[in-house]
């Protein structure tokens, strides 16, 4: 079990499993939702995903809740309720939690990034994609 804690720690959230995957989503939506180039996230199942303290405040972003802190504002965690999932802040897990396996919907990117992981220009194979990458 692992422990994910917004920046004012008041909001807690347990996890009672490994993570599914452990992404970088370059997409439009996470891009508005988050004023960010990218989100970092770690996906879940949602039935694993707990919130044991603090007050989360939802908004709707494209049919997708994201629920944040109501004290400091961190985003914590998006449901993804078509497919049972929960997708959690990475910056929100302790330090080390967060190991990247690739980028996703790299075709929005603001800009190329050059680091070692696969940069898929929408999803792997294995999560309904074409496995077709970007070429920076």
């Amino acid at each position: 079990m692992i422990k994910a804690v917004c920046h004012c720690q008041s909001v807690v959230l347990e996890i009672h499993t490994e993570s599914l995957v452990q992404v970088h989503c370059h997409c439009k939506d996470c891009q508005r939702a988050h004023g960010a180039a990218y989100v970092s996230s770690s996906i879940y199942p949602a039935a694993a995903v707990r919130q044991i303290c603090g007050e989360l405040v939802e908004f709707i972003l494209e049919r997708t809740p994201r629920l944040r802190c109501a004290q400091c504002g961190m985003h914590m965690y998006s449901e993804l309720s078509a497919i049972n999932l929960r997708s959690v802040n990475a910056y929100a897990l302790p330090d080390g939690a967060f190991q990247p396996q690739f980028h996703v919907q790299c075709q929005d990117a603001v800009h190329p990034l050059a680091d070692q992981l696969p940069h898929y220009k929408a999803f792997p194979a294995s999560f309904g994609g074409s496995d077709e990458m970007m070429e920076w």
